[in-house]
């Protein structure tokens, strides 16, 4: 399998250098694909690197009907997406004459809207976390620029010391495909990002190349740090909704829409490579004007 594999992860690595978690996600899709064909394949299997130009689009229909039976339609879609860029790499490599996964139909998806917090439930939220110590401190300082500027997780935890401009109010993030974009920070997240400062300074130096948010012992903190960080402020919120780190994004793109952003600067901010991702959005403004139609109009 490593054969296989081994030479495509590199690729990514070198060429289009990919996040750790695109990588993670290619890893995962690949091997799922890899052990499908060990199990359903076998001959393709054992033929390593070379059994790749026996895989036809008909393999791919079956490991695709195999997995829409426990996954859902969007997982399958990235899944397959990830297969179509394994294979355009090794056709490159002279290993395989065509794309087998091109042909093969891709699962559709239906369109979630996103789920957000109201801006009364924002403000409970961001306040939570009032404490004078280094933890309060650090959490709230993460929760008021993920609203104040609408970063991915990974875009947060990966900030480093030096990247954050406080005269300006400008962060540098790197985000999906490795791409730089700089956000606006508010007042209020600035303000509580130099609180916080005072409090992590004690424990790491403040070298512009060192993590902005980090653990007790001085580290990055994590993905699944933020992650549990803020389900323990959505138990102490009362707030009767799935709250995610993600969702804060959500919220931060709604608000400003609601606001009377235009969907082209959300797109930038956000870091929307296409403008139909930030489209879904719009969702928003049509109940609001809705609502207004509904409240105002004589004919209603």
């Amino acid at each position: 399998m490593q054969a296989v594999i081994g030479p495509f992860l590199d690729y990514l690595d070198r060429e289009r250098d990919a996040s750790i978690h695109t990588r993670k996600n290619y890893h995962v899709d690949i091997a799922q694909f890899l052990i499908f064909v060990q199990h359903s394949y076998p001959k393709i299997y054992a033929s390593g690197v070379d059994g790749l130009r026996d895989i036809d689009s008909n393999v791919i229909r079956a490991f695709i009907a195999d997995l829409l039976h426990g996954h859902q339609p969007a997982s399958v879609a990235r899944k397959l997406s990830s297969l179509r860029t394994f294979f355009k790499f090794w056709i490159r490599q002279k290993k395989m004459a065509q794309n087998p996964a091109k042909s093969v139909a891709t699962p559709k998806v239906p369109k979630r809207i996103p789920r957000f917090l109201s801006e009364e439930e924002t403000e409970v939220f961001l306040k939570l976390p009032s404490g004078p110590g280094f933890q309060d401190r650090r959490d709230r300082a993460m929760l008021e620029l993920f609203y104040s500027s609408g970063l991915r997780v990974s875009e947060l935890v990966g900030v480093n010391m030096g990247e954050l401009d406080v005269d300006t109010g400008m962060v540098r993030v790197l985000g999906k495909g490795r791409k730089e974009r700089l956000v606006p920070v508010g007042r209020p997240a600035v303000q509580a990002i130099q609180d916080y400062l005072l409090e992590r300074n004690k424990l790491l130096s403040a070298a512009p190349m060192q993590p902005m948010f980090i653990n007790r012992s001085g580290g990055r903190i994590t993905v699944r740090s933020v992650e549990r960080m803020v389900q323990k402020v959505l138990r102490r919120s009362g707030i009767q909704k799935r709250v995610t780190p993600h969702m804060l994004r959500h919220t931060f793109a709604t608000h400003m829409l609601n606001h009377g952003a235009d969907l082209r600067g959300i797109q930038e901010l956000l870091g929307h490579s296409s403008l139909s991702t930030t489209q879904r959005y719009t969702h928003v403004t049509i109940d609001q004007l809705m609502a207004v139609y509904d409240k105002t109009h004589p004919k209603a």
